[in-house]
């Protein structure tokens, strides 16, 4: 390091035109770079050698391995050992037997291993070198360069003028001039080669750029190949430029995607083609042919017709028409301002829930929201309400009167929507008070109502709703006192649609929609039992029971229930019109309705005149439970998100809500909704979807309500199931819920011990 450091302070002191130890002077860098590499360190003047003894120290102490302290200390023989690795082309991360699903074999297929090489980049080009066979074989096909080539020295109009010599070594078409322009080619291109061999030495001697001598070569290479190719013009692309561009894309994987599908049905026909056949083909075209004209001379006489209407007509048709799209209108309008003044209300039909409730044990109350009136109706009473089975938010309110002394002139069926509860969306006007309706499960347009004087009407309120659809005619097809109930049958075999209705007159009649007018059939006439008094000549005379209710089993269309002026509930079937399956004693004075659980078809519930309300067993003499609210019970529905949840109105005014899981004993909620002493509610309905009912009073006004949260308590399923759905378990607790009443003692029956109910 010393020697360096003293080597490096000498050549600093050298500089050009100075004198050197052997007294030279250095004339050029050159010169003064190769005597500096040669030059010897001098030795250190300090001291006698000691700086090089140092310096040794210092170098040894370097070159000293430094050892880590877990190294592992081998022996010579262990070192001396000589250990053979072999490299093998086999990749150990590849996996081998791998296999994937075809979905057109629809089985596994192996894959084939993959191979050891990784392509990185891979361009398939397609140039050629100019002087292989098969580049010599295009160029003379084509008669062209496939890349640019640099312009020769001698002249492109002399070249492009040379003919083409022939095999026979004469000139082709130009005659003499040819060959005379082809010497003239020749001569130039012997100066041109002249000109290259000096160009070549003045190169050499000046020392040239390498660029203008592959020009030269390119050029005197070509020449002759242009001359091999028949002499046609090349195609220079460009002379100054040219290069070829490619991009690399991405090449996504195959892959296959197959879905199965209905195969298509098909079908084998033959026929064969007579002569008869060919003639009842063409005879049909022509009768089709003739319909067709038969329309439009139908149309062309109708709009003669219209022609010939007065001035006066044609007015009243006009206005009648814009009526009807000014009246869809208003109908519009009317509900926007509806919405925006009880926005409140409409609000708290939605979205409000009692917070009390929180802090009331197995009690609820009901919201009053909206009361629906018509001013023609008003002195009339509330007969029957039902919603729309399609239409969640559209039910219809019958009009007429329940006292027999004082009936009115009219009756009417009124179609309300809570989106606009200050006027009906339909208004039906007859002649006789309506007792009762129905709306058809799956053509939700159709109504049936029956009337206080036996007869019955179909309505569509799609088409002209003001006139009926259907009527009953004559006097031996309709019932001879009031219908009391309505429902509708499932289709038909034939898929004709019907009814069945029961009135005072102790008959049950089926109603079938014909074409033209409705088919009527007896399907049960009623008889009390033990019935048969003797007549003044000593015949036998079989006294009728006076139906006033009638309800159909949901699981068999063939069984339904008919609640008679007796208090009597008889069990009956379409198919069998003498017998009655069933008889229940259930009440002392007139049964007013009848319901099915909805969750258990083989449990239903009364209700009646006698105050009393009793929930039933199929097949069961005995009730189950037995309630007594104080006043004549109007309705009884059960809910349709409860199995154990069901409501009643009363003559006083009062709406009763039990709940047999909280309460077995009495109502869990008891709310007056009109004046006791004016009032009376008759009829009661649930909506289906949204947790509000709606009621009806003798004075024409429906009344909607909505249940407080512990009126519609759901259960809560235990905690291994919690995937059970909520249908099953309001099963479970109606079954559980029954199993205590059905274990009684043998011989032991319930005894109507009840207590009215005090409010």
């Amino acid at each position: 390091m010393a020697s360096e450091q003293t080597f490096a302070s000498e050549s600093e002191s050298i500089e050009p035109g100075n004198v050197n130890e052997t007294g030279s002077v250095i004339d050029n860098e050159e010169d003064e770079l190769n005597r500096a590499s040669t030059a010897k360190p001098k030795p250190p003047t300090d001291g006698a050698g000691g700086g090089d003894a140092d310096d040794l120290d210092a170098w040894v102490k370097s070159r000293q391995l430094v050892k880590p302290d877990n190294q592992l200390d081998l022996t010579e023989a262990e070192l001396s050992e000589e250990i053979t690795k072999v490299l093998t082309t086999t990749n150990t991360n590849v996996v081998h037997n791998l296999v994937v699903y075809s979905f057109k074999e629809e089985a596994y297929v192996p894959l084939p291993p993959a191979g050891n090489t990784v392509t990185l980049l891979k361009f398939d080009g397609n140039s050629l070198h100019i002087d292989s066979d098969e580049a010599k074989y295009q160029m003379e096909e084509s008669g062209e360069i496939g890349y640019p080539l640099p312009a020769p020295r001698y002249s492109l109009m002399e070249a492009e003028a040379a003919p083409p010599k022939t095999d026979d070594g004469e000139a082709g078409e130009g005659g003499e001039g040819e060959d005379q322009e082809g010497k003239e080619g020749e001569e130039g291109a012997e100066e041109a080669e002249g000109e290259e061999e000096a160009e070549e030495e003045a190169a050499e001697e000046g020392g040239e750029a390498e660029e203008g001598e592959k020009i030269e070569e390119e050029t005197a290479d070509a020449a002759p190949a242009a001359a091999a190719a028949g002499g046609k013009k090349r195609k220079l692309i460009n002379q100054f430029n040219f290069c070829e561009r490619a991009a690399l894309t991405f090449t996504n994987p195959t892959r296959n995607v197959d879905t199965q599908t209905i195969p298509p049905p098909r079908s084998q026909y033959g026929a064969n083609v007579l002569q008869w056949v060919i003639y009842d083909s063409y005879a049909e075209d022509f009768e089709q042919q003739q319909k067709e004209r038969d329309k439009k001379d139908d149309k062309k006489a109708q709009r003669k017709d219209e022609l010939k209407m007065s001035k006066q007509e044609l007015k009243a048709a006009q206005a009648e028409e814009l009526n009807k799209k000014y009246l869809k209108c208003w109908q519009i309008l009317e509900r926007m301002i509806n919405q925006n003044i009880y926005k409140d209300i409409a609000h708290d039909y939605r979205y409000w829930e009692d917070p009390a409730d929180e802090f009331r044990d197995g009690e609820g109350t009901l919201l009053p929201l909206w009361k629906f009136q018509y001013e023609r109706t008003k002195k009339m009473s509330v007969t029957d309400v039902m919603f729309n089975p399609y239409y969640y938010d559209l039910f219809a309110v019958c009009f007429g009167s329940h006292d027999f002394m004082k009936q009115p002139s009219e009756g009417s069926i009124c179609l309300f929507t809570v989106k606009n509860p200050s006027y009906p969306d339909y208004i039906i006007m007859t002649e006789s008070g309506v007792m009762c309706c129905d709306i058809h499960p799956k053509y939700p347009f159709l109504v049936a109502i029956g009337l206080y004087d036996g007869n019955v009407h179909v309505y569509n309120l799609k088409e002209n709703y003001r006139e009926p659809l259907y009527v009953s005619m004559g006097v031996g097809d309709k019932h001879i006192e009031c219908v009391w109930e309505i429902k509708w049958g499932p289709d038909m075999a034939d898929g004709e649609i019907n009814f069945y209705s029961v009135s005072s007159g102790g008959r049950v009649f089926n109603w079938v929609l014909m074409q033209n007018k409705l088919m009527v059939t007896t399907i049960i006439t009623l008889f009390l039992e033990n019935g048969i008094v003797s007549g003044p000549d000593g015949t036998e005379l079989r006294l009728r029971s006076c139906g006033s209710c009638m309800k159909f089993h949901p699981e068999d269309p063939e069984i339904f229930l008919v609640g008679t002026e007796e208090g009597c509930i008889y069990k009956c079937s379409i198919a069998y019109s003498s017998k009655y399956l069933m008889t229940y004693r259930a009440h002392n004075l007139s049964v007013y309705r009848i319901d099915f659980n909805r969750f258990n078809s083989n449990i239903f519930i009364s209700c009646s005149g006698d105050w009393r309300v009793k929930i039933w067993e199929d097949m069961r003499s005995e009730p189950l439970f037995i309630f007594d609210l104080g006043s004549a019970v109007g309705d009884v529905k059960w809910a349709p998100y409860s199995s154990t949840v069901f409501a009643a109105v009363t003559n006083e005014g009062k709406v009763y809500v039990f709940d047999l899981n909280v309460n077995k004993y009495k109502a869990i909620c008891i709310q007056a909704v009109v004046p006791k002493r004016k009032n009376k509610l008759t009829r009661l309905s649930f909506n289906e979807k949204l947790p509000f009912i709606i009621v009806g009073d003798d004075k024409g006004t429906v009344t909607s309500l909505k249940l407080s949260p512990n009126l519609r308590q759901m259960v809560k399923p235990p905690k291994k199931q919690q995937n059970l759905e909520q249908s099953v378990l309001q099963v479970q607790k109606l079954e559980k819920l029954l199993s205590l009443v059905r274990e009684l003692p043998e011989g032991e029956i319930i005894k109507d011990t009840t207590t009215t109910v005090q409010s």
